[in-house]
């Protein structure tokens, strides 16, 4: 959509620091091949024969060469992510692991080393020996944009200077101000910030404030910073991060690469429950009685309503002689087995007693029943009846297939998708679970089975797998087979050590020099195991545009990190969810009383004052009790109405996008209308794509968090009219924008957009 002049300190910086990546690509590249050709020779060597020490000797080198080797490969991705300058001139690159050059000298500095601390540690307020942190945004081998933070213009080099990019261009701004108002802004901005990254782990911080007030950049850098300070323990427990979509999780990425490490889970609320990913919305009735509390005890009723009794007595017909007749095999003979109505309502009575999960009490259920049938089996055989007997007939019923049906039908094995899926989509079984619901509540969650998952079911999913357990009756056995297999691996580690010398250098435990030697596969990062675990507890949870979770998505949340350390980000004024919060009490009371504090970010850097005047007309007419941050920057175009038809958006978007240069647009629409204002933009799919592209079609929702050069606010009064809380939508729409504004409409303007000037 037309041809943009690039930035030309942009374009300078780019080549730097691309110039800079390939030679340590290259370094890298030298490195994994002569540790390729290191183990080549370790492996060639242990074919040669030699004595049993020498053997081993080179079992262990090999050993370390496949690890280094290992390790290298895994750094292809993100090699280099960040750069230090400091007061001396001297410069570090930071990265996922350490270089040397051929010369001896650090190349890349591992991002665990002393060296690389301020790079987690500086703050504006506290940013040590450093004058500049630049983040590298990287794709493959290619650097793809830079974002920098200026701590001390003044000691920056005029070169640097000249090519400062993102964020700190904005901030250098802000300091070269004539007026004593603008250093007293910067001041604040690095006071508050400042606060919120180096407030303790313990507890939960809210970090609230309004648009453009850096609050999910400053709550980032907290986990950096917490993840170097306290890397012991976030290290082993690693930090989940929640944000609202898939496409804002892409854009932290972006805005703080370094929390691509393996220590970090970035996911939305649809995403907590393995194996399910929910990408849509719920109606905003479904929405809040899906949140609501109420709906543990819905599922929690119907667990128990799958937990069933037989009619009158347990009956159950199998065949025990066929005859073949004419090819067909025919049941001759056929016996029929009971268990009393009174034998399996003790049965059950036991397994609910027992506290386990449901799939776990099934096993109880199973055996009590069992052993009833195969008592009654005995009588009629006038068989024998000790216990061991009885413990072969019941092995025997249980391979019967008749019988398991039988069995299964009174106390299925269910997994969470089968139970809720059932639920909601069965009328009878819906008012059996929830009789305290109305009748609209429960119309409103009813659904034809099959249906896709929505992020609202996620909590259910979630409340479900804690009610219904695994069925771990082989686990026992599975787990002494394993223990023995790692026992004699260890016991051959000590030995390699003792005839190595390793030992009595204390360099190595065996048990680690095992676990090198262990065939499982790739090695497996705590991010990866956790993201694959939905029980991992967590060290530390960050949920960004917190305002949106309902309160059995809080539960669902806190059901990950038991030790309360939370950082909570949000903006009561955006919420837009029917299910979101009211207030920051409401959801953390219940789990950490007495254990939150806020933060409050105040002054807003990145939306023009001209913007920020419409948007805070929006936020007085539906939340005239919200204060909009307060906007420090003037300047630009004044934001702009325009009667216009959707088909004439492509005119409109190509001059935005000549008036930006470089610089990013969006398009906010009314959900409705999303998929039309794609077709006619061409824009292709928005998520999680839509940030690659120089124009992305939003909704308010999926905008939520992110921030445009230049934003184009399709149809508001159709945005308003869209669900209970679309004041708060067209609040989010206006305020994406750090340099220009358009709205576009083709019937009434709603009166609090009458700032705008009109074309």
């Amino acid at each position: 959509m037309g041809s943009r002049q690039p930035d030309p300190a942009l374009a300078e910086a780019l080549l730097t620091e691309q110039t800079r990546l390939t030679a340590l690509y290259d370094r890298l590249d030298a490195v994994r091949e002569r540790t390729r050709a290191a183990l080549a020779a370790a492996h060639a060597g242990g074919t040669a024969g030699g004595t049993h020490q020498a053997r081993l000797e080179r079992d262990v080198s090999a050993a370390e060469h496949a690890r280094r080797l290992a390790q290298l490969s895994a750094v292809e991705h993100g090699l280099c992510f960040g750069r230090t300058d400091d007061a001396e001139g001297r410069t570090l690159y930071i990265g996922r692991t350490g270089l040397r050059g051929a010369d001896g000298e650090i190349v890349l500095t591992d991002w665990r080393a002393p060296a690389a601390r301020p790079f987690y540690t500086a703050t504006p307020a506290d940013p040590g020996p450093l004058v500049r942190r630049r983040h590298l945004h990287t794709r493959e081998r290619t650097v793809v944009g830079l974002d920098d933070e200026v701590f001390d213009l003044d000691r920056l080099a005029e070169p640097d200077r000249r090519t400062l990019v993102g964020e700190a261009a904005l901030m250098a701004a802000l300091r070269r101000g004539r007026t004593g108002r603008m250093s007293q802004v910067v001041a604040t901005i690095q006071a508050e910030q400042d606060r919120v990254i180096r407030s303790g782990l313990a507890g939960a911080l809210v970090v609230e404030g309004g648009p453009g007030t850096g609050k999910t950049v400053a709550a980032l850098h907290r986990a950096a910073y917490l993840l170097y300070t306290h890397r012991e323990v976030l290290s082993r427990r690693g930090i989940l991060v929640i944000g609202p979509t898939a496409l804002f999780s892409r854009y932290i990425g972006q805005v703080l690469p370094s929390l691509g490490e393996t220590d970090v889970v970035v996911a939305t609320v649809g995403e907590l429950h393995s194996g399910v990913r929910a990408g849509a919305d719920d109606p905003p009735a479904a929405a809040v009685v899906k949140g609501d509390l109420r709906m543990a005890a819905v599922v929690a009723a119907a667990v128990r309503d799958r937990q069933r009794l037989p009619d009158g007595d347990l009956e159950v017909s199998f065949p025990v002689r066929t005859s073949l007749r004419g090819g067909v095999e025919v049941v001759v003979e056929e016996m029929t087995l009971r268990a009393s109505r009174a034998v399996c309502a003790a049965a059950r009575d036991r397994a609910r007693r027992s506290g386990r999960p449901h799939n776990v009490a099934r096993r109880l259920f199973v055996l009590d029943v069992l052993r009833a049938l195969a008592a009654d089996e005995a009588a009629r055989l006038d068989a024998p009846a000790d216990a061991e007997d009885l413990a072969y007939a019941r092995k025997a019923l249980w391979s019967r297939p008749q019988v398991r049906e039988a069995l299964d039908a009174l106390w299925p094995l269910l997994t969470p998708e089968r139970l809720i899926g059932d639920l909601l989509s069965d009328p009878q079984a819906l008012d059996r679970a929830a009789p305290r619901l109305t009748a609209a509540q429960r119309g409103a969650l009813l659904r034809p089975s099959g249906s896709p998952w929505t992020t609202g079911d996620i909590p259910l999913l979630d409340e479900a797998a804690e009610l219904l357990g695994v069925d771990d009756s082989v686990s026992p056995a599975a787990e002494r087979a394993a223990a023995d297999v790692r026992r004699k691996e260890e016991a051959y580690a000590r030995g390699v050590l003792e005839f190595t010398g390793l030992a009595e250098d204390e360099m190595m435990e065996a048990a680690a020099l095992a676990e090198r030697h262990r065939p499982a596969g790739p090695h497996v990062t705590t991010a990866e195991r956790a993201a694959a675990d939905r029980t991992w507890v967590y060290g530390h949870v960050i949920v960004d545009e917190a305002q949106e979770l309902s309160a059995m998505a809080w539960r669902t949340v806190m059901r990950r990190i038991p030790a309360r350390s939370l950082t909570v980000v949000g903006d009561l004024a955006q919420t837009g969810s029917a299910a979101g919060a009211r207030s920051w009490g409401e959801v953390l009371d219940p789990y950490v009383a007495g254990r939150w504090r806020v933060e409050r970010l105040q002054v807003n850097y990145r939306t023009p004052v001209e913007i920020m005047e419409v948007a805070a007309d929006v936020l007085a007419a539906v939340a005239p009790d919200r204060r909009p941050p307060e906007s420090v920057r003037e300047g630009g175009d004044r934001p702009r109405a325009v009667r216009a038809s959707v088909g004439r958006l492509p005119v409109l978007v190509e001059q935005e996008l000549e008036a930006v240069g470089e610089g990013r647009l969006a398009v906010i629409v009314p959900a409705a209308r999303r998929a039309e204002v794609s077709t006619v933009l061409a824009a292709g799919p928005s998520e999680p794509a839509a940030l690659d592209r120089p124009v992305a079609v939003l909704t308010p929702a999926s905008a939520k968090g992110l921030e445009f050069d230049a934003v184009i606010v399709v149809e508001p009064a159709q945005i308003l009219a869209g669900s209970p809380r679309g004041g708060q939508d067209l609040y989010v729409a206006v305020t994406r924008a750090t340099r220009r504004l358009t709205v576009v409409f083709a019937g009434d303007l709603p009166p609090m957009l009458s700032r705008l000037a009109r074309h």
